[in-house]
């Protein structure tokens, strides 16, 4: 894969990141199970993250986007 490709990849992610500061996913845990009776609890699990993360992505992708140019060139 191409360094530019890889820069590309990594502001494109970046970009998501500051856009989208966190993530939740729901587990299932199962809390009561007697017989026939089977109860069931949801959690909401949230993942966050800085906007700061998706700005050093943006920074670190166009370096690697101007290295991998200055390489051709």
């Amino acid at each position: 894969m191409k360094t530019s490709n890889v820069g590309i990849v990594l502001v494109i992610f970046g970009i998501l990141m500051m856009a989208y500061t966190g993530i939740d996913f729901i587990t299932k845990k199962r809390v009561v199970d007697i017989g026939p009776i089977k109860i069931d609890k949801e959690e909401n699990n949230p993942v966050q993250w800085s906007p700061i993360v998706g700005v050093v992505l943006i920074i670190g992708g166009i370096v690697v986007v101007l290295r991998g140019r200055k390489e051709r060139v």
